[in-house]
């Protein structure tokens, strides 16, 4: 039974709330994790109910992080979380320091991205505490947090089974948010606690407790005018209190001796301030400017007095309830004692005041994110009035920061700055307008602006800035063909110089690449390497396109070389590792075209790995999906399901969601795990439906197998036939078996010449392999099946080998040739056994039996499922670790892998051994080593 907890004597009427999260805490620290979404209206008790259990969690030992969202927080990213797990600016700890780089900005990578990689590294210190000792996190008005911190709110949800936590969040009834509609519809991971209006029990002993005396009949009538609701009873009691409109009897009943009792809850917040003096009202309203939480300094700051000076108003509002400490800050002691203040203010005196504040801050040094809040506050004043020169300086130096962090909050506050500034100044701002509204993912509104704006700017660097903002947002909606015309009309003219020049040819390449023109985008990029002039950047994107254009024609060796020439020129220079990890992601992708299937492994494990270091979320998680699809086609299947899922779905590229999913689907499918397969293939439709017409190779697989196990070859080939318009490589083997096996003559033969046309323009061994496979399904010549086996051995690709033996197989005993029928058969059935491809073991003795052919009595034994045998090599060792006590970050420390690696080996070992918790994980290795000694 759990311990009672502890609370303030002002806690009154939830005992059954106190004694459910008893539960939940005891859960925590025994290493079960818990996630508890609290919801309530404002004034319920919410907040006061979340602070007892974590001072009670606090007391058995847990460490507690507590952060909350603001209505001032809103338009930036993650900062309830940055507070909660003491980010700040003067961080010390390497880990948090690196959080505020990602936040500062980069211009080379999207917002999305840089916040992302902010939210892993925040779940890596939440991780790590969970190391250190059991841990309660919560989060108060999720309500007014972004989105990103509802994002990783619910990331951390779906870890909970794995990490001794207590995840909390509040919110408030029907809070308009789309994540926080998806956390309260995770019924698997999240408890849902509704904390409702007191009972009247409840409200009599509360009202007891607060007037000193039992209710008279006029009191309690008053009280139920609360209807429940904690603070609204607290402020109208003491409201009485004050007002002298109470009187206890000598027999211990509290009467109303007056008829002054607030009416609302605004009018008894009203009454407590009404006690305090002009100055003190003065400090707390520019207190309200600066939101529930704010440091005395910054007040200082805003208010233009010395911390000295406010110390008897402050004094007074903490004696007077109005204030709290806050761990070294100072709070309102509820958001409605602050909107109260801040509503009195009158809107065009409290928009102006914002505005004098972000200066006051801006001139003291505050962090950019202090400033950007009170600007974005501050409403429609920057645009009511011309913006002064402070502003538009302040801005030229920090709007980049600003537009990668917020590009929303950036652009609102840069289209009056804009619209008032000339010179360079301008020049530079209507860049970082057209930046952030590009980032913000409003290109159409990105490219109005950078259209408008190149006409009138002179400085060739601005100009060419917007022709890059230009050319990504014209991209991201398709319409990369109308940046070719207007950049060749552009290189027309000989007003852009040297690296300049050099950077737009580079755009233009990437237009013809993105229109597929290969020839000219590679002639383009040549001439851009010429033009380029020491310009690492034009040299390095140029190299790309080169190695791009190589790569897609299958001239593996020709970009092996044009790869390691871009490396040389991208590495060591940080403005350019974004490009740098790209470079290796296509490596290794080149590097398995050419079969080199182990290096191409070892170089995807390492880009990863630097990926994740750096903070590179897009690019961890396209490195994650090429090494699961080149463990996929090494066979490596375990391996490739551990890769799909290291990074979260809505982090990833539509594209990458699909082929991770379909590759999952099929190996799921291969395997026979049906109800697993058909939830990948249901996770990636919602993204599928944004491709349009792009054919994504393995999810396509994957839907043609399903259609295989349902029994339609029909429907599987009418599946795969757009992937076939598209010449898409991989899928071509598949279509020539199909239709073969459907007699579908006209799709074998427009395959068969697709395969044989890539096998005469190289020498790679899989294209001469999957040539042999398919002119032996058609010939029906199992000697060519053979052939193609062998080749694909040299591949290094043990599943397609497995089907050329197959179907060799089946040729063969065409043929009458029983023994070389079984032999090939044999061999069929044991790569298909190592793979645990279960449903091809099933499928392909059947075919046999039907030539009267079977396996004999060798056949490999059937994988378990479950249990400590399922596990895989990876997983028996980090479950060995996580025995001895080990963190993700320890075991992956001591693995070279990266925790969240770690993380996704845990999630699996719990689902196969059917247990909750790392101690049941320790439990289970315990025993099995046990047993394996004894």
């Amino acid at each position: 039974m759990a311990p009672p907890l502890p609370y303030a004597t002002s806690l009154v009427g939830r005992d059954r709330e106190l004694s459910w999260f008893g539960r939940r805490v005891t859960d925590a620290i025994a290493g079960r994790g818990r996630v508890v979404l609290v919801e309530g209206e404002a004034g319920i008790g919410k907040t006061t109910l979340v602070r007892t259990v974590c001072a009670a969690a606090a007391g058995q030992g847990a460490q507690v992080f507590c952060g909350a969202g603001d209505e001032l927080t809103d338009a930036l990213p993650l900062v309830p979380l940055l507070d909660a797990l003491g980010v700040s600016e003067t961080s010390t700890d390497p880990d948090r320091a690196a959080i505020l780089r990602l936040l500062h900005g980069d211009t080379a990578r999207s917002t999305a991205d840089l916040v992302a990689a902010a939210g892993e590294r925040l779940i890596g210190l939440v991780d790590d505490a969970c190391g250190r000792g059991p841990v309660v996190l919560a989060i108060d008005d999720l309500q007014w947090a972004d989105r990103m911190t509802v994002a990783v709110w619910g990331r951390l949800a779906k870890l909970v089974p794995h990490l001794r936590l207590l995840l909390i969040g509040t919110v408030r009834p029907g809070a308009d948010n789309d994540q926080l509609a998806l956390a309260r519809t995770k019924r698997d991971a999240v408890e849902k606690l509704a904390v409702g209006p007191l009972s009247r029990p409840a409200v009599t002993d509360l009202v007891t407790r607060l007037a000193g005396g039992r209710p008279a009949p006029e009191l309690t009538e008053l009280a139920q005018g609360a209807a429940g609701n904690p603070l609204y009873l607290t402020e109208l009691v003491e409201a009485l209190v004050r007002d002298g409109g109470l009187d206890v009897t000598p027999d211990g009943m509290a009467k109303v001796s007056g008829d002054g009792a607030p009416q609302s809850l605004a009018a008894a917040i009203e009454s407590r301030l009404g006690f305090l003096t002009d100055d003190t009202h003065r400090v707390l309203r520019a207190a309200a400017l600066l939101g529930v939480r704010f440091s005395v300094g910054d007040l200082a700051v805003v208010s233009h007095r010395r911390v000295a000076d406010l110390f008897q108003a402050l004094d007074a509002s903490c004696v007077a309830g109005v204030l709290t400490d806050a761990n070294g800050y100072l709070s309102f002691r509820h958001p409605f004692v602050r909107s109260a203040l801040y509503e009195g203010i009158p809107v065009a005196v409290r928009a102006a005041w914002h505005v004098e504040a972000a200066k006051a801050l801006a001139a003291a040094g505050a962090a950019v994110d202090d400033v950007a809040r009170q600007l974005i506050a501050s409403g429609d004043a920057l645009a009511e009035h011309s913006p002064d020169d402070w502003l538009l300086d302040w801005l030229v130096h920090h709007s980049a920061a600003l537009a990668g962090k917020a590009p929303s909050a950036a652009a609102a506050i840069l289209r009056p700055a804009v619209a008032a500034a000339t010179g360079r100044r301008h020049a530079v701002l209507v860049c970082r307008q057209a930046e952030a509204l590009y980032r913000a993912g409003d290109p159409a509104a990105a490219e109005e602006v950078a259209v408008a704006a190149l006409p009138r700017i002179d400085e060739v660097s601005c100009r060419t800035d917007l022709h890059w903002t230009l050319a990504q947002s014209r991209s991201m909606i398709g319409r990369a063909a109308e940046t070719l015309r207007e950049l060749e009309s552009v290189l027309r003219s000989d007003e852009y110089p040297g690296r300049y020049r050099a950077r737009l040819m580079v755009l233009a390449a990437r237009a013809h690449w993105d229109v597929g023109e290969l020839d000219a985008a590679d002639e383009l990029a040549v001439t851009a390497l010429d033009t380029a002039d020491g310009d690492r950047w034009a040299e390095g994107w140029a190299l790309h396109v080169r190695t791009i254009v190589s790569v897609e024609r299958g001239r593996m060796r020709q970009a092996l070389p044009l790869f390691d020439r871009a490396l040389r020129v991208v590495l060591g220079d940080p403005a350019m590792t974004d490009l740098l990890l790209l470079l290796q992601i296509n490596r290794a992708i080149a590097l398995s075209g050419m079969n080199h299937m182990d290096e191409a492994i070892a170089a995807a494990r390492q880009v990863r790995e630097q990926a994740d270091h750096a903070g590179h979320v897009l690019r961890m998680a396209q490195a994650c999906s090429a090494l699961g699809q080149l463990c996929y086609d090494s066979g490596m299947w375990d391996d490739a399901l551990v890769e799909v899922e290291l990074v979260a779905d809505e982090l990833k590229n539509p594209v990458v969601v699909c082929c991770d999913h379909g590759n999952s689907a099929a190996i799921n499918l291969h395997r026979n795990n049906i109800a697993a397969a058909r939830a990948h293939l249901a996770a990636a439709a919602p993204y599928e439906s944004e491709l349009g017409d792009r054919v994504v190779p393995s999810l396509a697989l994957a839907a043609s197998l399903a259609a295989e196990h349902r029994g339609s070859d029909a429907d599987a080939l009418e599946l795969l036939r757009p992937a076939g318009e598209q010449d898409i490589e991989d899928l071509l083997p598949d279509i020539v078996r199909l239709a073969v096996r459907v007699g579908a003559t006209h799709d074998a033969a427009d395959a068969m010449a697709k395969v044989a046309a890539l096998a005469a323009d190289t020498c790679v061994p899989h294209r001469s392999a999957a040539e042999a496979y398919c002119r032996g399904l058609i010939d029906g010549d199992a000697d060519k099946l053979l052939r193609a086996a062998d080749g694909y051995s040299d591949a290094g690709r043990p599943f397609a080998r497995a089907r050329a033996l197959e179907a060799a197989a089946v040729a063969f005993a065409e043929q009458g040739d029983t023994s070389s029928a079984k032999a090939a058969f044999s061999r069929a059935v044991d790569l298909y056994a190592t793979l645990g491809a279960e449903w091809h073991v099933a499928r392909s003795q059947a075919s046999l039996r039907l030539y009267g052919i079977r396996r004999g009595p060798h056949a490999a034994h059937r994988r378990a499922r479950t249990g400590w045998h399922s596990l895989t090599q990876a997983e028996q060792i980090v479950a060995e670790l996580v025995m001895a006590g080990l963190s993700n970050r320890q075991i992956g420390e001591r693995l070279f892998s990266s925790p969240r690696t770690v993380a996704t080996h845990v999630s699996h070992i719990l689902a196969k051994l059917g247990v909750r918790t790392r101690t049941d994980i320790a439990r289970e290795a315990s025993k099995h080593q046990a047993a394996a000694s004894g």
